[in-house]
């Protein structure tokens, strides 16, 4: 049976710093970010949702968010702006 999941991307603004997760529920995996509620995040101010995708299968997800994170940042920067040139705050329209 398929289940939703997502690897995202949050950023404390542009060109700053990347925290790369995963997740069955986008919004209040966000939501606890924002409230300061996870240290990386808290600590560095990362609280923006700069950047994700959806995946049919969690492990699909984790594979992808293992692999991101491997990356250079030059590439996860490209990444976000492929898709999100002016470092929107997607989460204000992801909960709309």
């Amino acid at each position: 049976m398929a289940h939703q999941s997502f690897v995202y991307i949050l950023a404390s603004g542009r060109n700053g710093t990347l925290y790369i997760g995963v997740t069955a529920d986008l919004s209040r995996r966000v939501w606890q970010h924002r409230e300061g509620r996870q240290g990386f995040t808290a600590k560095y101010g990362v609280t923006k949702l700069v950047w994700y995708r959806e995946f049919a299968e969690i492990d699909q997800a984790i594979l992808f968010e293992k692999r991101i994170k491997r990356w250079r940042r030059a590439w996860r920067l490209e990444l976000i702006e492929q898709e999100n040139p002016q470092w929107l705050d997607l989460y204000e329209t992801w909960n709309c």
